[in-house]
């Protein structure tokens, strides 16, 4: 978690340069993706528990205003998408909003995270309605126009090119399939911005440092955000990968913000 962002304009947030994010760092592109798995099988386990202990629980609120704004419907078949939810949190309540013709398919590219969520909906009884898949979001393993909305929590800044996904977001939608990612943006009420960015830098790491035995997984963590693009920054990415009506809606002062968009 982290405050406002600023980039300097010689690096590109995409890669172009062979080079990407990760944290403060700037890595080889290609070591990018072996990176960010390594810090996710070390928190995989404690992953819901730390959201929890980082958000103060508020995360959970974020969520459902997430799954809500699917459209999602009671009583039509409705396919949806979840990439990098691999724990389940999101999926979870899609199907509950949805009804019983709602399809989910959970996408993550780290099994550790998956079999979390495996094992959570083995104990929620909801296994049958959701499929859980080893995959890349950028390189999804579905047909085109296949879902009716696609989310992403949390995950479109760990992706080494974010560009690369979005057009696979569009790709995997139906026409009038809807974008929806939930992201840590920057903070932009006065006062509180400077007490986010202290909390974030300094609670975060040593709590995660006792819950997991190792902060520097959650320093990452944290780092990602201050590096991720500024919401309106994020929103024209997500027009150029070819959705319409793209926006955004800050939530909790700006801690976070759900991006939309449609394909059209």
């Amino acid at each position: 978690m982290a405050g406002s962002q600023q980039m300097s304009p010689e690096i590109d947030r995409n890669g172009s340069d062979d080079t990407a994010d990760f944290g403060f760092r700037r890595v080889p592109l290609g070591s990018k993706q072996a990176m960010v798995d390594d810090v996710f099988e070390k928190v995989a386990s404690r992953y819901d528990l730390m959201n929890d202990l980082m958000s103060v629980g508020v995360h959970r609120m974020w969520k459902d205003i997430l799954a809500a704004r699917t459209g999602v419907s009671k009583s039509r078949p409705f396919r949806h998408i979840d990439v990098a939810g691999g724990s389940g949190d999101v999926a979870f309540r899609i199907a509950d909003v949805g009804g019983p013709k709602t399809d989910i398919s959970v996408v993550d590219i780290n099994p550790d995270m998956l079999n979390v969520g495996r094992q959570r909906a083995a104990k929620r009884k909801i296994a049958g309605r959701i499929a859980f898949t080893v995959a890349n979001a950028e390189e999804l393993p579905f047909d085109d126009n296949t879902f009716d909305a696609y989310t992403i929590a949390f995950g479109i800044r760990n992706v080494p090119r974010r560009d690369k996904a979005l057009r696979e977001a569009y790709r995997v939608l139906k026409r009038g399939g809807r974008f929806l990612c939930l992201e840590f943006s920057e903070v932009n009420v006065p006062l509180f911005d400077d007490f986010y960015r202290a909390y974030s830098f300094t609670v975060i790491p040593a709590v995660g440092k006792v819950v997991t035995g190792d902060g520097q997984p959650y320093r990452y963590l944290v780092e990602s955000i201050a590096k991720f693009p500024d919401a309106e920054s994020f929103r024209d990415e997500v027009s150029a990968a070819g959705f319409r009506r793209s926006g955004f809606t800050r939530l909790s002062g700006g801690i976070v913000a759900i991006h939309s968009g449609w394909k059209l």
